[in-house]
């Protein structure tokens, strides 16, 4: 079941900024296994499939490095379409020594976990089959747990790694964020997200169509933490995509109601969540 396209309400593409481009666009390249769809001046814009964008990075004018203990980016989630995709991943990551931050079993899913160069938070992920999460009490059941990494190299065997598949799509993104009850306001009754998880009072989960997530938030930077400076690594917005033009008018109008700003510009709206992280509406 594809919970990345219509009916759904899903993540689209990434913004980063970024302290060294160069350095950074080997990373994206010749680690993760991106292709450079566009680039000019001071950014890139970067693909699997050589036509749709799922990452841009970008260096500021005076850029200063990733700030501890704010809002922003925990970590960008790339979706591969098979388990032996991941297993190939996990291969190239040992191949070429690249240190990982954590390896796991979420029972909806297996993900291997990294950063970037500016210690912007990675995700490469490959999703159990629907059919077998399980769900109690309106929320899906999910763990974190270690990795059966033999079991998933084995599911790589005979196989080289040649870049991210075609196929991979921007699965979901966790934000770091100041208030989780704002953030499940916003997103909840202003962008019409369901909540499927809860961990303690610090992190949410929230999807639609009954994906285990599309969207994470959690309060483990500090409960009122703020936002970073405008030049800093880090994130610099994201997209949300619509179904259809009534479902973003819908989102638009509950947000204005609420009293948030959103603005149109270039066939897309933009705003910012309560945490002031910056988010493009699209369709």
């Amino acid at each position: 079941m594809n919970f990345h396209r219509k009916p759904h309400t899903f993540i689209g593409q990434v913004d980063l900024k970024v302290s060294n481009l160069k350095r950074s666009l080997a990373f994206y390249q010749y680690v993760i296994g991106f292709r450079v769809l566009e680039q000019s001046g001071r950014k890139a814009i970067l693909t699997a499939d050589g036509k749709t964008p799922l990452l841009s990075i970008e260096q500021p004018e005076q850029v200063s490095p990733k700030q501890p203990r704010t809002t922003g980016l925990y970590h960008f989630a790339l979706l591969l379409p098979k388990r032996s995709n991941l297993a190939r991943v996990l291969q190239h990551f040992i191949q070429h020594q690249i240190p990982l931050q954590g390896a796991s079993d979420h029972l909806v899913s297996e993900a291997l976990y990294l950063a970037d160069p500016d210690g912007n938070g990675i995700e490469i992920y490959a999703d159990r089959p629907s059919s077998s999460w399980a769900w109690a009490n309106g929320q899906v059941v999910m763990d974190t747990r270690a990795l059966d990494i033999r079991d998933l190299l084995q599911e790589g065997e005979g196989a080289q790694w040649d870049g991210l598949p075609a196929e991979t799509l921007m699965g979901h993104i966790h934000l770091h964020v100041s208030s989780l009850q704002e953030a499940e306001s916003f997103y909840g009754h202003g962008l019409g997200f369901d909540v499927v998880s809860r961990l303690g009072n610090q992190a949410l989960f929230i999807s639609t169509g009954r994906y285990h997530h599309h969207i994470g938030l959690n309060t483990w930077n500090g409960v009122g933490a703020p936002a970073p400076a405008e030049n800093s690594a880090g994130l610099a917005s994201f997209d949300i995509v619509f179904p259809d033009e009534e479902a973003r008018k819908g989102a638009v109008q509950r947000l204005k109601a609420m009293g948030v700003t959103v603005h149109e510009s270039q066939a897309a709206w933009i705003t910012e969540d309560p945490s002031h992280n910056r988010i493009r509406l699209l369709i």
